[in-house]
């Protein structure tokens, strides 16, 4: 399993009513919200790595920094794009955009680490236990 610079991934989503800046709480308007098209984004770079981590370990967003630059209103469709462009031992970085039916809507940088998937929810799960 070689992770490259060079993989692709994608993602996509028809805006609705629950992935809106206002059902989001991240704005007044009923379209697309900030936080639904960064998740689109995250998913697009974990769908550049499907089959391409060894078993037993996972990736987890480390950092995101995206442009909004246009809005998206209910019913359109929005495909993000998300290419690995860094390896720095397990730390991947990840050149992003984001268009709708019309125009760019979105672009930036996503950086990813390579973790054990098993030990790193032990990890979180611990917080739960400390006093």
């Amino acid at each position: 399993m070689e992770i490259k610079p060079g993989l692709r991934g994608e993602a996509s989503l028809k805006v609705s009513e629950k992935n809106t800046a206002k059902e989001l709480e991240s704005g007044s308007l009923s379209i697309l919200g900030t936080p639904a098209l960064i998740a689109l984004m995250e998913k697009a770079a974990t769908n550049a790595l499907e089959g391409k981590i060894s078993e037993g370990k996972t990736t987890v967003g480390i950092r995101i920094d995206i442009q909004h630059l246009a809005p998206t209103p209910i019913g359109m469709e929005v495909k993000a794009i998300a290419e690995l462009i860094s390896v720095d031992g397990q730390r991947l970085q990840f050149r992003l955009e984001a268009g709708d039916e019309k125009e760019l809507i979105g672009r930036g940088e996503h950086f990813r680490v390579i973790v054990p998937g098993e030990g790193f929810l032990k990890r979180a799960n611990e917080k739960k236990l400390k006093k």
